[in-house]
């Protein structure tokens, strides 16, 4: 039954959207519902991804801090810049940064991290060279900002993720 029905209550909810839906409990419609709940949780299986493996530590709560001061930080920043329609320091620019982690949940949760960040933007991440390019909207030193990414972020999460 596990094989056929790999996620019953997921099923169970996409007939009750797909009836929501249709506005409609005929016959039809529940067959209909059906079929399209039990074809979407079968391939929702091939696209099941790998179990997460994190390690519950101090680290979490310190990213947690850090990223929350963070944007709050980024949210006055950005404020300023908007409001007075001229950065003081820098211009912005695109930078690319050398990342060791290899834990796709980190590099997920990373990339979470710097798009929520205001003023910040996930660009695009090489695998094969281990770079991480992001957009930063008021660029003033680059090493800067490596060492805030890698040490900040990085660091933790690969704690976080072995």
């Amino acid at each position: 039954m596990t094989r056929w029905l790999a996620f019953p209550l997921l099923t169970l909810c996409l007939l009750a959207m797909w009836l929501l839906l249709v506005q409609s409990v005929a016959p039809g419609s529940i067959l209909m519902g059906v079929l399209v709940a039990l074809v979407a949780t079968r391939l929702f299986t091939v696209l099941r991804p790998e179990p997460v493996k994190y390690r519950l530590t101090g680290a979490v709560v310190r990213l947690a801090g850090i990223v929350l001061y963070d944007i709050i930080r980024s949210n006055i920043a950005v404020a300023r810049i908007i409001l007075t329609g001229r950065t003081d320091r820098g211009m912005s620019g695109f930078i690319r940064i050398p990342i060791d982690m290899r834990s796709r949940h980190g590099l997920a949760l990373l990339a979470v991290i710097i798009t929520a960040t205001p003023g910040t933007l996930w660009v695009q991440f090489d695998s094969a060279r281990g770079s991480l390019l992001i957009h930063v909207l008021d660029l003033v030193d680059e090493e800067q900002w490596i060492a805030l990414i890698k040490n900040r972020y990085e660091k933790l999460l690969m704690e976080i993720f072995p």
